[in-house]
This record gives structure tokens, sequence and C-alpha cells, in this order.
């Protein structure tokens, strides 16, 4: 994996501590990427082309950087997004860098600076500081980089020390680009790159155009989705279809956290329902809480570890939905509550140490009140890292100080990147290892625990942990 030219970056100030966490972090920093959760195209590392300019690789599609420009005044077309309706955007590579490089003072004390800068110098190196007078300078570098052979897709994999990368698709993916890489010797059951079962567009009846998803479904699975029965045989026909590609976990982005336990023909009601275009909000809230029941119960037949995203107010900026659709950065956390949302899903299933349910949180708040009772207290519940507005060094220290303390280490994942950008993967879990040092130094330098168990537990969190968790070396292991 590469390093960073600051060997000190996050580690703690007080020099003792400091000492602690060098030791600490050089074993980190030698573990392979375990990389169980992200967004990144099966199709960068399937057709291993070289990658765009700097601007089509770093910006347009990084909406941590685009909706920052956003909110003072830059519309996304000025970005190169694309439009929904086709409309024009920029497409001049340098002319988006130069616009993105007179903002850049924007990101001063943000993680996304950190993830940047950090990206330019240890996967490009490209030491140079950006800003308006040395855009075309950092560009130029970046642009001779991608250039070469070395900074193909593939190789960097290969040299960013990635062991495992699961990438997310929909069951109305028809995988090719995954049997494409399991074909090259990448992919498949064990493979190095994976797929992960994310049935959202054909749960949530509020999502755009699902009914006509669910009727795709049933054509991919070759099943009636005009029954409720026929609706869960189609997704378990697809279940087995991604485990079949390497799949090992399943993942829930719902805007909650609800489940309900419904009866099977309470649930065919609600189902009917939506296929004739009659429900409601609640009823499409009340489907998707019995469906991750439903889910879990599926889990407990074929293995697929259990990932939920609860707590994202999708497309909360309206106009940019309309203008560009989803996932452009126009979501926001909202409060989420787990304690009574869960509990029928626990009353049924959470003690059962077959089934693996990892929880995620956008509201922080949640840490130590809800999130390390809850995953200290049942088999079946683990807690996610940090992510997507929370992934930062300030919250993933947090994290640890106040999910500790009840829910232990062994009761997390360790960390997971969720991200659709390829080149920040080793920044980020860099980033994390730092962090993690760090407190597992304090936790030494206060006689709290001894220096050998703070090694063993600092390789679990980076390395044995994730690994273990979401099956990368056999199911249950």
């Amino acid at each position: 994996m590469p390093t960073f030219d600051n060997t000190d970056l996050l580690l703690p100030p007080e020099p003792g501590q400091r000492a602690l966490a060098r030791e600490l972090y050089a074993l980190a920093a030698e573990q392979p990427i375990i990389s169980p959760h992200g967004h990144v195209d099966p199709a960068l590392l399937a057709e291993d082309r070289p990658f765009p300019d700097p601007a089509q690789l770093l910006i347009v599609p990084d909406h941590y950087l685009t909706r920052m420009l956003l909110s003072q005044g830059v519309p996304p077309a000025d970005l190169g997004v694309p439009t929904r309706d086709g409309s024009p955007v920029e497409t001049d590579g340098r002319i988006i860098w130069r616009r993105f490089a007179a903002h850049w003072h924007l990101f001063r004390g943000t993680p996304s600076r950190l993830w940047l800068e950090q990206t330019f110098r240890t996967v490009f190196g490209v030491h140079t500081a950006l800003g308006p007078a040395t855009a075309d300078a950092v560009y130029d570098e970046l642009a001779a980089r991608l250039a070469e052979p070395d900074f193909r897709p593939r190789a960097l994999f290969e040299r960013f020390g990635i062991e495992v990368l699961a990438t997310t698709e929909s069951p109305l993916d028809d995988l090719g680009q995954h049997a494409k890489l399991a074909a090259d010797g990448w992919g498949g059951p064990g493979g190095r790159v994976v797929t992960t079962f994310r049935p959202d567009d054909v749960v949530d009846m509020e999502f755009e155009g699902w009914s006509t998803n669910v009727d795709r479904l049933g054509e991919l699975a070759g099943e009636d989705t005009g029954t409720y029965a026929g609706y869960l045989a189609a997704l378990r026909a697809r279940r087995a279809a991604f485990i079949a590609a390497g799949a090992t976990s399943s993942d829930h982005g719902h805007p909650t956290a609800r489940t309900l336990d419904l009866a099977p023909e309470e649930a065919a009601r609600l189902y009917d329902r939506g296929r004739r275009g009659e429900a409601d909000a609640a009823d499409a809230e009340a489907f998707r809480a019995h469906m991750l029941v439903e889910f879990a119960r599926m889990s407990l037949d074929d293995g697929l570890v259990m990932q939920l995203h609860p707590g994202a107010v999708r497309n909360h900026n309206r106009w940019l939905h309309a203008r560009h659709g989803r996932d452009v950065g126009g979501d926001v956390p909202q409060a989420t509550e787990y304690v009574h949302a869960l509990a029928p899903l626990l009353e049924r299933y959470g003690n059962d140490p077959r089934l693996r349910v990892v929880l995620y949180t956008l509201d922080e708040d949640t840490f130590t009140r809800e999130l390390a009772p809850l995953a200290g207290g049942y088999a079946a519940l683990l807690l996610g890292a940090p992510w997507w507005f929370l992934d930062s060094p300030e919250v993933l220290r947090r994290f640890r100080e106040t999910v500790t303390e009840t829910a232990g280490f062994y009761n997390t994942t360790g960390f997971v990147d969720d991200t659709r950008a390829f080149c920040s993967i080793p920044v980020r879990h860099d980033v994390a290892r730092r962090v993690d040092a760090g407190f597992l130094a304090r936790l030494v330098a206060e006689h709290r625990l001894p220096m050998d168990e703070a090694a063993e537990t600092i390789v679990d969190l980076a390395y044995r942990l994730p690994r273990r968790v979401f099956n990368f070396g056999g199911q249950n292991q």
C-alpha cells in the first residue's frame, strides 16, 4: 500500500503517545486492504482501460467535491456532471480542473482535501500544492502519470495492496462485468473483485419505476412477480446468482432502520397494493420494514452478511435531482432511531449467531446511546465504520471513544471505505489505520491495554476483522 510522506500524519501530538502510535501504525500499514463495501464500477477493473483525464477521474464523479462547489454557486454542469436530459455540460477536462482549483480554498480542514492531497502524493507522486496558480501544472503531472501502464486500474489494484474489493449491484444487473472478471481470474467466489446484492430498487415502492423494476426482476429470475410468493422466489434466485458471482453480503439503504415481522398474507396485501399503484408512503415504509426481516430470513438460508445503511434523506435537493439525477450530492442525513426500530428483527433473529447484520449510521448521536449497547447485547449485530458524512478523522476517533466502552473492538467490522473513488481507497484505509493507532496508543499510555494486545488489536481492525466479518475466506469462518 502506498505510504504517506508525512509519517506522523494524524498521529497524537504528545511525544510518548506518538512513539507508541508509530509502532502500532507500522503493523497496520503492512496489512493488505479488505474493501468489503463500496461503489467502484466493476467495469473499471473488468475492462482495465486507461483512466480518462484527471478531471473525469477525480472531480466529475465525486459528489463530495461537486457538492461543495454547488454550495458556493458553481453548478454541477460547469464541473462536467452529466444531466438527465442530455443538455450540455462542460467537457473540457482542463477547464473543469481550473474551475475546481479556483475554489480549492473551500476544502480547508475537510476530509475531501486530506484524501485528495494524499491521493496526489501517494498514488501519483505529485507533490505540487494545488491552487489557482498551479492548476495546469498539477493537471499536466497527473495526466502524464495516467498515460503510463503502471497507472491502469489493475496495476493500481496490485500496488494498493487490495486483497478483496466488493462492488455493489442491483438485482437487475446482469453481472456481465463480474463474469468477465471471473473469466480473467479476478472474480467469482473467493475472487479479488466480488459483487454485493443491493435490492433497494426492487424493494422500495417509492423508488422511481419500482413496479417496472419488479417486472424486470421476474424476467431475469424466471419467476412470476405478479404474486408476492413469486416476488420472494425471484429475490432468492437473484441472490443465488450473486453468490455464484462471488457475493458474500447484501446491502440495504433504507430511509429508516424500521423493521416489521408481518404475516405472509399481510405482506402479500401490501405488495399487491404497490403493484396496483395504490400504496401510500406508510405502505411503502411498512413493506421496506417487513422486507428487512424477510432478508434476514434469507440470509440464514444462504449465508449472505446483511448490511443496513439507514438515515439518508435521498434527493433532498430536488433541483439537483431533477437536473442531474441520483447520487450527485443531493442527499442529507436525518436523525435515526434503532432501539425500537430493530426490535422486531432482533426478537426473531437477533440471538442467532449464524446471522450477521452490520449496522451503519449517519446519526452520530446514536453511537453511545443505541448502537454500541445493541451490538454489545445481540449475537447477530456488528457495527460498521462511520460512513459518508461521518468518515472523517474526527468522527473515526469519536467512534472508537464512544463505542469501545460498551461494544468493544470485536463487535465492529474494521474500516469500510464505501467509496466510488477507486484511487482514494488506500488513502482512506490509511487514515483509518492512523486514527486507530492513535486511539490504541492512548490506551497503552494510560496503562489500560498492554502493548502486545494493542499490536494484535490493530492488525485485527485493519485486516482480520473485515476479512472474517464479511466471509472473505469462507462462510462463517
